[in-house]
Parts: C-alpha cells; sequence; structure tokens
C-alpha cells in the first residue's frame, strides 16, 4: 500500500527486514491511514452495542430481538471474508480497503436511521465489509515494510491498534453522543469512512511499491488458491489456533461480567474496571509480543512464544473458574488477557512471514475463522455453563485450548530447522 514516505522503494526494501530500524512512532507515522481506517472499522458496531437499549426503543424493537441482529454480522464475516479470500492478494490493497470503508459509509448511514429493516441490512453490511477491510489493512501494513520481520511487525501494530480501540472505544463514541446521539455517531463513522475511501483510492497512482508484483507470473484459479495457501507450511495449524482461542476468549468475555456478579456480587459500574484491566492487559502485552518476535534476533522462537501463550491461557482459564477470591480472580483475569494477545500476534506473524504474497488471502481466512470462532465459543461455554455451571464453562474453555495447544505443537514442528520463517523472499 502507497503511502507518504520519503523513502524510496529500493531503500525500503532493503531495509525491509529489519524490524529494528523502524520504531513504534515510526511505522505509526508510515501507516497513519491503516491504523485510522482500522480503528473506524470497530466503531459501528461497537456504537450498536454500546446503545442497543435506545437503538431497539427507536426502532420498536426488544433488546433481545435487536441484538441477535448482531450474529448476522459475524454469520456475512464468515461467508464473504472465506468466499473473497483468494481475490485479497489479486487487487491492490488500497482498492480493497476502500471498498470495505464505501461498505461500512453506506451500512452507517442505513443504521442511523432507526428502521429495523435498515439496521438488519446495517449489521449485514458492517460484517460484509470488514470481513474485507480488515485483512487488507493487515497485509497492507506488513506491504509497507517488505516481507521480513519488519513486515510482521507492521501487522502487529494493526491489531494492536485494534485492540486499544477495543478498549478504548465505548467512552469515546459516548462523549460525542451526548451531543449529537447515537445517530450522530454512526453519521460521523460514515463522513469519516468515506473520506477514508477517496483517501486511498488517490494513493493508487503512486509509484512506491513494496509488494511483489506477479502480474506476469500464472496465477492459481479460485478454488486452486486454496490448495496452494494449505500447503504453505504450518499455514493449517495456526488457522486451526486462531480459530479456537478466538472461541475460548471471546466465549470467557461473553460470560465474564455474569461471573463476577454470580461470585464476587460486583455491580455493572465496578465490573467496568474489570473490563478495562483485561483491556489493557490485552493491549499492552499484543504490542510487546509484536515487537519481541520480530526483532532480528529473538531470544525465543515465535513458534515457541505461541506455545507458552496457549499453556499460559489453558491454565488461566481453567483456574479462573475455580477461585472465589477476588484479587486471585483479577490476577488471571489479566494473564488470561495476556496471554490471548501472545498468542494472536505469535499468529499474525506467523502468517504474514510464511504466507509471503499469499499473505492477504491468509489473513481474510483467518479473519472468517475468527468470525465463526465467535459463535462457537459463546454457544459451546453457554451449552458447558446449562449442563455444569461454571465448572462445565471451565471444562470447555480447557478442552478448546487444549486442542489449540496441539495445534500449536504442530505449527512448532513445521518451522525451519534454521528457523527461517519467511517465504517469497
Amino acid at each position: 500500500m502507497s503511502f507518504d514516505s520519503k523513502e524510496t522503494p529500493v531503500e525500503h526494501k532493503s531495509r525491509g527486514s529489519d524490524a529494528t530500524s523502524h520504531g513504534d512512532l515510526r511505522m505509526a507515522r508510515a501507516l497513519w491511514p491503516v491504523l485510522l481506517a482500522s480503528v473506524v472499522s470497530l466503531l459501528p458496531f461497537t456504537v450498536f452495542s454500546t446503545y442497543l437499549v435506545p437503538v431497539a426503543d427507536e426502532a420498536g424493537s426488544s433488546v433481545a430481538a435487536m441484538g441477535g441482529l448482531r450474529g448476522l454480522g459475524g454469520l456475512t464475516a464468515l461467508l464473504v471474508g472465506t468466499a473473497l479470500a483468494p481475490l485479497i492478494d489479486r487487487v491492490p490493497r488500497e482498492s480493497a480497503a476502500a471498498a470495505g470503508l464505501a461498505v461500512l459509509a453506506v451500512s452507517a448511514a442505513l443504521g442511523a436511521s432507526g428502521d429495523y429493516v435498515l439496521l438488519a441490512a446495517f449489521c449485514l453490511l458492517v460484517g460484509a465489509g470488514t470481513s474485507v477491510l480488515n485483512p487488507a489493512l493487515t497485509a497492507a501494513a506488513a506491504d509497507r515494510f517488505g516481507e521480513g520481520k519488519a513486515a510482521g511487525r507492521a501487522a502487529t501494530l494493526v491489531t494492536a491498534t485494534q485492540s486499544m480501540t477495543a478498549m478504548l472505544a465505548a467512552p469515546l463514541v459516548a462523549l460525542p453522543a451526548a451531543f449529537w446521539g447515537w445517530q450522530g455517531d454512526l453519521l460521523a463513522v460514515t463522513v469519516v469512512s468515506g473520506l477514508l475511501a477517496c483517501f486511498l483510492l488517490s494513493r493508487r497512482g503512486k509509484p512506491q511499491q513494496t509488494r511483489p508484483d506477479h502480474r506476469a507470473e500464472g496465477r492459481a484459479g479460485y478454488l486452486a488458491s486454496f490448495k496452494q495457501l494449505a500447503a504453505i507450511p504450518g499455514v493449517a495449524p495456526l488457522l486451526a489456533v486462531s480459530l479456537l482461542r478466538t472461541a475460548v476468549f471471546m466465549g470467557y468475555l461473553a460470560y465474564l461480567a455474569a461471573f463476577y456478579d454470580a461470585r464476587f456480587q460486583l455491580t455493572p459500574e465496578l465490573f467496568a474496571f474489570v473490563w478495562t484491566l483485561s483491556g489493557a492487559s490485552f493491549f499492552v502485552s499484543n504490542l510487546l509480543t509484536g515487537r519481541i518476535t520480530n526483532s532480528p534476533a529473538p531470544r525465543i522462537a515465535t513458534e515457541r512464544l505461541l506455545a507458552a501463550g496457549l499453556t499460559a491461557a489453558l491454565l488461566s482459564v481453567v483456574c479462573f473458574y475455580f477461585t472465589h477470591w477476588l484479587p486471585t480472580a483479577l490476577v488471571l483475569t489479566a494473564l488470561h488477557a495476556a496471554a490471548h494477545a501472545v498468542v494472536a500476534a505469535c499468529v499474525v506473524s506467523l502468517l504474514v512471514r510464511r504466507c509471503g504474497t499469499s499473505r492477504g488471502s491468509a489473513l481474510s481466512i483467518n479473519a472468517a475463522g475468527m468470525s465463526f470462532g465467535v459463535f462457537v465459543g459463546a454457544a459451546l461455554g453457554g451449552a458447558g455453563l446449562g449442563l455444569a455451571g461454571y465448572a462445565g464453562t471451565a471444562c470447555v474453555f480447557g478442552a478448546l485450548t487444549a486442542v489449540a495447544l496441539g495445534a500449536g505443537f504442530l505449527v512448532k514442528r513445521s518451522a525451519s530447522p534454521d528457523g527461517a520463517e519467511e517465504v517469497d523472499e
């Protein structure tokens, strides 16, 4: 993806594998359109979730019925993300990202109407738009810094920004909504998304290009693209790890407030601090892991750190549901979020570095799998809770994490003996 920069393509390519030559702030300055777009991608559903009750009142619907529309977005993201995965690497990143932003702009405008049918369309379109936008942005950030570890660092910087936004978005949307209401928030998303889409399209013709150009080479067919991606060592278990990790963490978060209420009688106001603790732990851990795993000489291999993160996630989620002391529960909450952030950063780094020119497709399928994981985690966690209380939930999430840990060892076994993870250099 092309951005304003004083570097020439040759200079950029020559330094692309040196993650330390690009500090976080320097990367952020180079990637500001990507980072801003990644923030915007989270806002529509954040507004919808934060103001679910007034949205339901405006639409003349129950909260339960309106909340159920949120699932349409996840289902659409799964279907569209999987269907379009082979195409992500066949179009300019700017075009894919601009298309996703345009869909978000239209969806937010429809949602601001408050009509039930248009709100259903809003949920469907947001899911479709983000299924294209998020992998395009992550791949674009990686492309901006070549094929080496700096590419992985740039990709994890996008995910870290999104995790920070998820933590802070509620107060950020609540403050302006005090002046113009939740409809004003959605209309603001429409304006910002539209402007960003136009900006990205205006940058399409710039000569800077760090992504290898394979237009002269024969491209694999649509179905063959999936086979080609599956043939890359470690990709299949990495995608399995990501799906299962998302199922556990999102399922865990779905019942977190209920657990703290039942076990420690925390009010919603006090639970907000628990949510902030979890979000802050995830953000810091994700940011640091991206830096550590993509350093020129990391002290621990990314595959080993992935396994360590999954082990910590397994122990923390099982122990969490059996604790009856609030300080211990808070420590485990922070540890569990940090462990999942480690795994998430490792997965993105390895996908970017191993998949090379197919990274866009891999990230698209990864995003689709994560959307599916959200539903799997909530459904299985609820089943465990209904059958055996929180002990049942612990067993379900522990079993899912154990399977993910097994997939993590397959990722480790697939690593090359000399530790080189990049392809298509």
